[in-house]
């Protein structure tokens, strides 16, 4: 599998009209999880009917219920979307765990569906929310505006006119997380919030007590909610990679990390994944390649080309492609591509502009975009470039990343079979050594960690980590 079909590839002269109009009829649109992300995404959207809105949290989806007053509200998104048959699309920016299940539980009634990074949970989760959303024909985005932006598609034109040559080697890396991890689970659960409805909250994770450290945002530092930092950011830093380089399935996959436990993920981790040949294109090869990933403050060594003083990528991460005949580096996101040494760009003529352009998509373009290809003919829609054909692969291969980290007690490099979701060298007597609690503590005047670890058949863990069991009550996908 590769991610062209992810790829529009249009005649320039065709970039900016295109030609498809929709229909003047608005959208009913729904939104599941509206605080946060769910807010700015309902925002950009508003051009529609919002209809419908639904969170756990009545307090944290407050200032939704003010902006969007007339639209019914809802705790739970199964009873919205029984009972509510005006619904033509849905935007969800709920926690990592529950973006699977009603993405799915739309799709099948032919809703439209906006969808938060990362795609899912969980690799499976990935590979069925993109079958889902091609054997109902209906209108998929996820959120990583930065795939609708210029700086994406200059990569990737440059990439694929030759500009750096093969490219055999990336290294990408985030400054995430910014939020505290943890190296063990809350002692005691807390009252719940009054406005918090935290059994609906769990979903089909496993059951935990409430706790203020889950909720809200600090879910991303647990794994039964989250996924890390390479979960959150990587969908974002690693696009460009993915796109540009028309990535499939690793080859194999192998991370080292700070220390982490079994509910909580590192603070500091370095995924190294290895990717076959894929079919040359026209004006360049696409040999093996090797992606690095960094993350947490973990940098990959400095190239020689940039001058003293100036920052690699940005603030937020970035990436830099090695080529044979160059070097192309960029910003988080794909943003302010340039050529290494940066004087290259003096002379540099950029080659036609062969992918089609989105309007403002940093500011709502991104989200308009969806809107457009939800309301056009399904035969002849034109789809958005995030949709779930290419956005779940994508996500496949950061949750790869997520799996190799918490697998690497097993010392080896692990070879992927992405057909058929599995490790090729996992046997059925490996085990993982894996922190469940950590303490510190001077004893006479000597520093001494009390570590205590568990002991996991291997096999079954990365059995569930790659399709999770549910909790009993919610439906099993």
């Amino acid at each position: 599998m590769t991610a062209s079909a992810g790829i529009t590839i249009l005649p320039s002269h065709v970039v900016s009209g295109l030609g498809h109009k929709a229909p003047s009829d608005k959208l009913n649109i729904a939104g599941i999880g509206i605080g946060g992300r769910g807010y700015n995404n309902l925002r950009n959207v508003e051009t529609e009917n919002i209809v419908a809105l639904c969170d756990v949290d009545q307090d944290y989806a407050s200032n939704s219920f003010k902006r969007w007053p007339m639209a019914k509200q809802y705790s739970d998104y199964r009873i919205m979307l029984e009972q509510q048959k005006d619904i033509n699309a849905v935007v969800i920016a709920t926690p990592d765990h529950s973006h699977a299940l009603p993405a799915v539980l739309a799709m099948r009634e032919g809703k439209h569906v906006f969808l938060q990074s990362p795609l899912s949970h969980s690799i499976y989760e990935s590979r069925l929310l993109a079958d889902t959303a091609n054997r109902y024909n209906v209108a998929t985005q996820m959120g990583i505006q930065g795939n609708s932006d210029e700086g994406i598609r200059r990569i990737c034109e440059w990439i694929w006119a030759g500009a750096i040559g093969e490219v055999t080697h990336v290294d990408a890396w985030t400054t995430q997380p910014v939020w505290p991890q943890f190296l063990q689970a809350p002692d005691r659960g807390r009252r719940v919030p009054r406005e918090l409805d935290w059994e609906l909250f769990i979903g089909p994770a496993s059951w935990r007590e409430y706790n203020p450290v889950y909720h809200p945002w600090t879910w991303r530092a647990w794994w039964n909610f989250g996924t890390g930092a390479t979960g959150f950011m990587g969908p974002h830093i690693l696009d460009p990679v993915f796109k540009a380089l028309m990535l499939g399935h690793a080859a194999s996959v192998e991370a080292s990390s700070s220390e982490f436990n079994t509910v909580s993920p590192p603070n500091s981790a370095f995924v190294r994944y290895e990717f076959p040949r894929r079919d040359n294109l026209p004006k360049v090869g696409m040999p093996e390649v090797s992606v690095n990933w960094y993350e947490g403050g973990w940098m990959p060594p400095r190239p020689n080309e940039l001058a003293g003083g100036e920052m690699m990528g940005d603030e937020n991460g970035g990436c830099i492609f090695y080529g044979t005949l160059g070097k192309l580096m960029c910003g988080s996101y794909g943003l302010n591509p340039t050529l290494l040494p940066k004087n290259e760009m003096d002379n540099f003529r950029e080659p036609d502009k062969s992918i089609r352009r989105i309007f403002n998509p940093l500011e709502g373009g991104h989200e308009q975009d969806w809107v457009r290809a939800a309301k056009e003919p399904a035969d002849t829609r034109l789809k958005p470039s995030a949709n779930f054909a290419y956005s779940g692969p994508l996500t496949e291969m950061t949750l790869l990343g997520v799996l190799a980290i918490r697998l690497q007690s097993l010392h080896r490099k692990l070879n992927w079979d992405g057909p058929n979701m599995q490790f090729a060298n996992i046997g059925l007597n490996d085990t993982l050594q894996i922190l469940v609690t950590s303490n510190f503590e001077i004893s006479y005047g000597n520093p001494r960690t009390n570590n205590e670890y568990a002991t996991l058949p291997a096999g079954p863990a990365a059995e569930e980590w790659i399709r999770h069991n549910y909790r009993n009550g919610w439906e099993q996908v």
